[in-house]
């Protein structure tokens, strides 16, 4: 057989479903056999940072690994953002580029490059095969690294040659790989630090939800009385939007985190980096004494930042599902406290709401809209099995406070801090979820880097409805001048250079339109729920230009 039948068998072998490209010269080995692999569904991206974040989005959405198809180094290049992300997001991917032939190598022939050194820094893996015998060898470790806790992406480059060669070297899996159990006394240790202490959180990140703990997070802060707080980014819901408990997210500051924390005599960290800090400070998150838990599903990410009083490296779901049912067991003192931290916490998130209908009130009328009038108007209309793809940015607390999120699944967003993520992502999230409708929720900046998502939506007829909140400006930037000129002390009434998206306005209705997609500009509030409506019905690919305020 030829190494580009060892390379699709390994796909197959793999339970690969899904191969996202954008494809050239070098790809045609691969192309070619798709047909004889009619299992493998691809789908074509016009640029290779929107494939890669199409299946970044589709490993979340799915729980399944996904292939990505670029063209050699340029269109590498252009990917190294987006797999960034999926890094940062811990996106179990497997990208391949094809290579030029290696015959040519020492000629230095166009388009090539040492594709493997551009790709490490952004992979936990990077290959390339010197010959047909190792390419079945090669996939199967791939395969086996990014599914590995912290799951990520990993490269293979296909030279053109390796992929027309004969071997006798066929597809091997790593076969099934159990994950590690927590001791007993691991989980009764952490029982004792809970048990002993008087007002406990919980911060946690996206690994719970991944790994099907989310309702055992759930009973966990229930049973122990404590407020949980998200990371600053996530990639998915890990506890529910209304629920009691829920406190947001934590800052992008340790000092600002620290005025969350402070209170807390422990803290337990669930799956997650923590933290990922944009500004320095040169201080604790924590309060001096408390004490410090985290449960990883890996021991990478344990300590990695803080020293701990207690890490546990295991099974997330069974560790904190141990630990609710070892906590039940607890005195008649620890439930009453328990009983009062959550009845606090109830009477703070009606309080919240009361706030929250306030705001909304005091912007009913503002002309431009309000992005919190604009999400409220859409919030109100969507089907409740609706799938939400988030990249407003600044907008991010409006849409936390107006759609009601369940469940895993009912969101989703981009990690890493690079934009752009939020068109590419919801074609992969709806490629994983088709029985449910995506709406993608996007500012006109992050919009402009994934454009082209509209065409690869409309040529698979992928029913996503596109929202772009157009405040015509990178509002998230302002905000960030503004910081950085209080904390490094930078007196000036100087205006914000080069953060306005005016002269020209951009027209995203007309940009839908020249990719097929049926466009509309919504500019007064009462219009957006009809607009909405409308495009709920279509059951096509729609897209919403709605425009709102800027930063006063």
């Amino acid at each position: 057989m030829r190494g580009g039948q060892v390379f699709m068998e390994s796909l197959i072998a793999h339970d690969v479903e899904c191969i996202f490209g954008n494809p050239g010269t070098t790809e045609n080995s691969l192309l070619d056999r798709l047909i004889d692999y009619p299992q493998l569904k691809y789908y074509i991206a016009l640029h290779e940072g929107v494939a890669v974040g199409a299946a970044t989005f589709y490993t979340q959405a799915s729980g399944k690994i996904a292939v990505v198809n670029l063209h050699v180094a340029p269109g590498l290049g252009n990917a190294i953002g987006m797999i960034y992300a999926g890094l940062k997001s811990n996106s179990p991917l497997v990208i391949t580029a094809g290579q030029q032939d290696t015959r040519m190598r020492l000629r230095d022939p166009l388009l090539s490059h040492d594709l493997v050194a551009m790709a490490r820094p952004v992979t936990k893996f990077s290959a390339e095969p010197n010959s047909a015998d190792e390419l079945g060898p090669l996939m199967q470790r791939a395969f086996k690294i990014a599914n590995e806790h912290p799951k990520g992406p990993v490269f293979v480059a296909l030279p053109v040659n390796v992929m027309e060669q004969e071997t006798t070297i066929g597809v091997t899996t790593s076969g099934h790989l159990s994950t590690a159990i927590a001791s007993v006394k691991a989980i009764d240790e952490a029982r004792d630090l809970i048990l002993a202490s008087q007002n406990p959180a919980i911060v946690t990140g996206d690994d719970p939800a991944r790994s099907g703990a989310f309702d055992s997070v759930v009973a966990l802060a229930e049973v122990i009385g404590a407020p949980v707080y998200r990371e600053g980014l996530r990639a998915q819901l890990s506890f529910p939007s209304r629920h009691p408990n829920n406190r947001g997210r934590v800052p992008f500051a340790a000092k600002d985190t620290a005025k969350l924390l402070g209170e807390h005599d422990l803290v337990l960290l669930l799956g997650g980096p923590f933290f990922e800090d944009i500004w320095h400070d040169a201080i604790s998150p924590f309060s001096p004494g408390a004490k410090i838990i985290q449960i990883e599903n890996n021991d990478l990410q344990l300590a990695f930042n803080f020293p701990l009083d207690l890490g546990i490296a295991g099974d997330i779901r069974g560790v904190v599902s141990d630990l609710v049912a070892a906590l039940s067991l607890s005195d008649k003192s620890f439930r009453d406290g328990v009983q009062s931290r959550n009845a606090t916490l109830s009477k703070e998130r009606d309080l919240k709401v009361h706030r929250l209908q306030a705001d909304l009130e005091k912007v009913w009328d503002h002309e431009p809209m309000a992005p919190l009038r604009a999400l409220h108007e859409i919030a109100n209309v969507v089907p409740d099995d609706t799938v939400i793809v988030d990249e407003s940015v600044t907008a991010f607390g409006d849409v936390a406070s107006q759609f009601d999120l369940k469940r895993p699944g009912d969101y989703f967003a981009g990690r890493g801090g690079g934009i752009g993520q939020g068109l590419a992502g919801s074609l992969g999230t709806q490629i994983a979820l088709p029985n449910r409708r995506v709406i993608a929720l996007s500012g006109d900046g992050s919009a402009m880097y994934s454009i082209q998502a509209l065409w690869t939506a409309q040529h698979h007829q992928l029913p996503i409805i596109f929202v772009i909140l157009s405040n015509r400006e990178y509002r998230v930037l302002k905000h960030n001048l503004d910081i950085y000129r209080r904390r490094f002390d930078v007196v000036s009434s100087k205006p914000y250079p080069h953060m306005d998206l005016t002269e020209p306005v951009l027209d995203f209705s007309a940009m839908a339109r020249g990719m097929g997609i049926q466009g509309q500009v919504v500019v007064e509030a009462a219009a957006v729920a009809d607009a909405m409506r409308r495009a709920l019905r279509s059951q096509r690919p729609y897209l919403l230009d709605i425009v709102v305020s800027g930063k006063a």
